[in-house]
Parts: C-alpha cells; sequence; structure tokens
C-alpha cells in the first residue's frame, strides 16, 4: 500500500479513445484527479461519462490511451485494490436481503461485518436497519441506492467511482450523502464521480472535467469555470 501513498495523482487519463462500431465515445481524453481531490464528470447524456468509467475499471479495452490508478496500470487487478465503484443502474442480486448483500460485498474486499459500524452508516444515510432482513426486490429505487452506497462507504477506500451517485435519492438523503462525503474528503480521500445535479457538483467537487460528444470542453475548478461563461453558477 505505501506504493499508493507515494504517487502524485489518484488518476490520470491520457489520450483515452474508444469507440463502439462508428461511433467514437471517447477521443483523446486527458485530464488527472489529485490525491483527496473531489473531481466531477459533467455532460448530457452520451457525453461519454459511463463509457469512461468502464474503461477505468477495465470494463472494455482501450483503443488508444492509457490510464493510471495512483500510478499502477489500470490493466493491473492490481490498480483496483484501493478503490471502490457504485454503477448508476444499480442492481443487486434479488435472492440476497440486505444484510447478505453488505455481508458478501465486504467479503469481497476481505472485510468483516461489523453489526456496530454498519447500522451507524445505515443512520448516516437514513436507511431504516429493518430494511437489512427485507429481501432487495422489495426495495424501493432510493432504498436501493442507500444499500449500495453503504456497501461502497463501508469499504473505506482511499478512492470512490460514483456513478450518479444521488439517483432515487429524496432530498434528505441527498443532503446527508453530501454530508457523508464531505466528511470522507476532511480525511483525504478521492472521489469521483459524475451528476447532472450542477448544484451538487458546486456543493462538493474541487474540480470539474466536462465531456461533450467524447472530448474533454473544459477541465479545471468550478470558479474557473463560471468566470469563463461570467455565469453566477455552473447552471446558467
Amino acid at each position: 500500500m505505501l506504493l499508493f501513498s507515494l504517487m502524485p495523482n489518484a488518476l490520470l487519463f491520457s489520450g483515452v479513445t474508444q469507440s463502439y462500431g462508428s461511433r467514437t465515445a471517447l477521443k483523446n481524453v486527458d485530464f488527472t484527479v489529485a490525491e483527496g481531490e473531489f473531481h466531477a464528470i459533467v455532460g448530457v447524456n452520451g457525453a461519454g461519462k459511463t463509457t469512461l468509467f468502464k474503461c477505468l475499471l477495465d470494463f472494455c479495452a482501450l483503443q488508444g490511451g492509457r490510464i493510471e490508478i495512483f500510478g499502477v496500470a489500470h490493466v493491473s487487478p492490481l490498480s483496483r485494490v484501493p478503490l471502490t465503484f457504485l454503477p448508476e443502474k444499480f442492481n443487486p442480486p434479488y435472492y440476497l436481503n440486505g444484510r447478505e448483500f453488505i455481508r458478501y460485498t465486504l467479503n469481497l474486499h476481505r472485510l468483516s461485518y461489523k453489526s456496530a459500524k454498519v447500522d451507524a452508516l445505515l443512520a448516516e444515510l437514513d436507511l431504516d436497519r429493518a430494511a437489512l432482513a427485507l429481501s432487495v426486490r422489495e426495495y424501493s429505487k432510493g432504498m436501493t441506492q442507500k444499500l449500495g452506497l453503504a456497501a461502497c462507504l463501508l469499504t473505506q477506500k482511499p478512492l470512490y467511482i460514483l456513478d450518479e451517485p444521488m439517483t432515487g435519492l429524496d432530498p434528505k438523503a441527498r443532503l446527508l450523502l453530501k454530508n457523508k462525503l464531505l466528511a470522507l474528503k476532511q480525511r483525504g480521500t478521492t472521489l469521483l464521480f459524475s451528476s447532472h445535479s450542477l448544484p451538487d457538483i458546486e456543493a462538493l467537487c474541487d474540480k470539474l472535467t466536462v465531456l461533450h460528444e467524447g472530448q474533454v470542453r473544459f477541465t479545471g475548478t468550478p470558479d474557473a469555470f463560471r468566470a469563463a461563461f461570467s455565469a453566477d453558477n455552473l447552471e446558467q
């Protein structure tokens, strides 16, 4: 683990290119995410955000460029040791209950299930402890999202990759999640996430990268992005 802590960047994307048939999903994508940075990926539907995450996690082979995770090539299983990921369309196995899913996730990360920690995190995300005994097929969309977030956060990794983490959350849960993420930020956690909610991005991120038609159109701070367009907020 010392290898990871000595690296200047948590993530490096250099010339990343990916196509599906004749459609170019990503073209020469370049940006970095520093350790301890909260970095948002922004773009309209089809801009390439989810493809970028798939490339990062080696779910598909790159057609060009390279990606490094704490200085380790993303194709190496070792590179994914310090991270955890929540996809936009999170669907836990229907035959498990909430407790079984969390236990299964922790086992994958070679961590033990500690009831006190699980209960405390569920409370932080406003998910009733009683939901652990329910089959996940009985969960609402919001409950399912909270379960996925809880499983991710319980791994206590230095890097979180979250694709649309606010999906399905009510206003209270969104606020609680933002508070939890900001608390992790104070501990030096790194976060790469996507979101269509620009107010959430303004509240959370140090930097953002704008993808449009598979290309990087801007990378920098929210203040610099607003200044570039003489806007009072990101939505403008």
